[in-house]
C-alpha cells in the first residue's frame, strides 16, 4: 500500500515536529515536509505533492484558511484538513467555505488525528463534534470581505491613514467599513467590534 503522504503546516516548530513524530508512527502515513508560513505552503504543495495537508490557523504570511484559497485557486486537489487551538465556530465556517475537508483541534487523541488523515484521504469529511454543534448555534458571519479586511488591518494595530493606504481606500471608506462593523456587532467602539470579530472567527 502506498502511504499517505503528508505536508504539515504550523508557525510552531515544536508542534509540526510533534505532528511529524506522532504520524511517523503509522505505518501507512509518511510526512513528506513542514511549512511554517501560510505563504509557503502553495510552494511546498506544488513541490512535493502531499495527499494531505495538516494546516493551522493563526501563522505569518496568511492564515490557514487563506493559504487553503490560493490552494484552491491553484487547482491542487490535495485535501486540507485544519488542525488548530483555536477552535472558533467562525474558522470553521469559513474554513468549509474555502474547501477544506476537515476541522479538529490540536488536544485531538493521536489515534483519532491519523484516522482523521485516512479518511479525508478517502474522501470523506472530518469535524470535531462538538465544534460543529457550535457552529449550528453560532451567529452566521455579518462582515462583508472588505469590512473583514478592515478589520483584520485594525485588530494589527493600523490607523486609519495606514489602512486607507494599504487597501487604496479613503480614510472616509475606511471609517465607513469600521462603524458599519460596529453597528454589526453591537459594539461600543473599534477595539471592542474588532474583538468580538475576532471571538467569533470571523476574521
Amino acid at each position: 500500500m502506498t502511504p499517505i503522504r503528508v505536508l504539515i503546516a504550523d508557525d510552531q516548530q515544536l508542534v509540526r515536529g510533534a505532528l511529524a513524530a506522532l504520524l511517523a508512527m503509522e505505518e501507512d502515513i509518511d510526512v513528506v515536509g513542514e511549512a511554517g508560513r501560510g505563504d509557503e505552503v502553495p510552494d511546498a504543495v506544488a513541490r512535493l505533492e502531499p495527499d494531505v495537508v495538516l494546516m493551522d490557523i493563526e501563522m505569518p504570511g496568511g492564515s490557514g484558511i487563506e493559504a487553503t484559497r490560493r490552494l484552491r485557486a491553484a487547482g491542487s486537489r490535495c485535501a486540507v484538513v485544519i488542525v488548530t487551538t483555536f477552535g472558533r465556530p467562525g474558522y470553521l465556517q469559513r474554513a468549509l467555505a474555502e474547501g477544506v475537508s476537515g476541522f479538529v483541534v490540536k488536544d485531538t487523541p493521536p489515534a483519532q488525528l491519523a484516522e482523521a488523515v485516512r479518511r479525508v484521504h478517502a474522501g470523506l469529511r472530518v469535524i470535531d463534534p462538538s465544534l460543529a454543534e457550535q457552529s449550528l448555534l453560532a451567529r452566521e458571519n455579518p462582515l462583508t470581505e472588505r469590512e473583514a479586511e478592515v478589520c483584520r488591518a485594525a485588530a494589527a494595530g493600523a490607523g486609519v491613514k495606514e489602512i486607507a493606504a494599504s487597501l487604496h481606500l479613503s480614510g472616509g471608506t475606511v471609517r465607513n467599513h469600521l462603524s458599519s462593523v460596529i453597528g454589526k456587532t453591537s459594539a461600543r467602539n473599534r477595539h471592542e467590534a474588532v474583538r468580538v470579530a475576532e471571538e467569533n472567527g470571523w476574521l
